[in-house]
């Protein structure tokens, strides 16, 4: 079901593969309100592995990352604009600016997938949710979550510095499908945007079990 948009008006966000950069942007920008900007791409040179277009030989994100320092002024909500820009840039991978109309929260793949588990036993109402190639889960949430989470993670009991939760909001952006990530793959939806949850929950609704997850994570790792 999570995959019908459930809005006979409403056209459904592109799947992440086989589809045009271009495209899902445009997509993104209209039917969900996000803003976009373009940033960098892999660009193939011969039989070697594809490099950033950025021409970093130590780029600690190929092809996914801002081109320039004030990308948060080139950020968009404008459908027309977004085209105009990967018109320019057809293989620039899809960043979305936080603090705007989401913010994220980002924890491990293992962490996410058990916090996952646990949020669906509860009937916990999620947003949007994002894997990423370096097995990162990006959780979608209303904006305010980076201000107001580190408190929250102490109200449940854990040292926000002890567990590997990072909450991105004003000045800082996450990574968009079906955009690739270095040479390992694409960023996929985990949760595809879907009409069903357009109304994103509120990060205090999340971070219990979000904070479990991280913690039992730390732990096992301690114990290793």
């Amino acid at each position: 079901m999570e995959e019908t948009l459930g809005v006979t008006a409403a056209p459904q966000i592109p799947k992440q593969r086989g589809e045009q950069l271009l495209d899902t942007a445009v997509r993104y920008a209209e039917e969900r309100h996000w803003d976009v900007f373009p940033g960098t791409s892999l660009e193939e040179h011969g039989g070697s592995a594809p490099l950033c277009s950025c021409e970093a030989a130590d780029c600690p994100v190929p092809g996914a990352h801002p081109t320039r320092p004030d990308w948060a002024t080139q950020a968009t909500g404008s459908a027309v604009a977004a085209r105009r820009l990967w018109a320019k840039s057809p293989n620039a991978s899809i960043l979305l600016p936080t603090g705007r109309t989401f913010d994220a929260i980002d924890v491990s793949e293992t962490a996410g997938c058990l916090a996952l588990a646990r949020m669906e036993r509860m009937d916990i109402t999620l947003g949007p949710i994002s894997c990423t190639p370096n097995r990162r889960m990006i959780f979608f949430v209303l904006p305010g979550a980076a201000v107001k989470v580190p408190d929250l993670i102490r109200k449940v009991g854990w040292p926000p510095a002890t567990i590997d939760l990072v909450t991105r909001g004003e000045g800082d952006y996450v990574v968009a499908p079906p955009s690739r990530m270095g040479t390992h793959g694409s960023v996929q939806w985990a949760r595809r945007p879907t009409a069903a949850n357009r109304w994103l929950p509120d990060a205090e609704e999340l971070i219990s079990p979000l904070a479990y997850a991280c913690g039992r994570e730390a732990a096992a790792a301690r114990a290793r």
